[in-house]
């Protein structure tokens, strides 16, 4: 699966670590679409690394999840989604290879 709407950015920290963040602004329409491909992010990680567990505290991966509603310029409503994973070099290397097309 290649997400449609999530582009996630990706940096690197100093100690190993890496950062791969999205965001996707959609119409509540598209609301449900933007939910499966988190989802199916989601399930991928924990079922290749386990359950999320910060870094520094011996985990390979970390997701937050944020959900805003804002109008837009025209007072169309819309949905704002930012999700963040943080992992271990070996979960950055893993997640650009599944979903390489998606990270920018």
């Amino acid at each position: 699966m290649t997400p449609q709407f999530l582009l996630f950015d990706y940096s690197e920290g100093a100690d190993d670590t890496g950062l791969f963040e999205a965001m996707a602004a959609v119409l509540p329409a598209q609301a449900a679409t933007v939910e499966a491909e988190i989802a199916a992010v989601l399930d991928w990680a924990s079922g290749q690394f386990g359950a999320p567990a910060p870094v520094e505290d011996g985990g390979d991966w970390h997701a937050e999840l944020q959900l805003a509603e804002e109008a837009d310029g025209s007072g169309a409503a819309r949905r704002v989604f930012s999700l963040s994973l943080a992992g271990s070099a070996a979960f950055c290397a893993a997640f650009a290879a599944r979903f390489g097309d998606a990270v920018a």
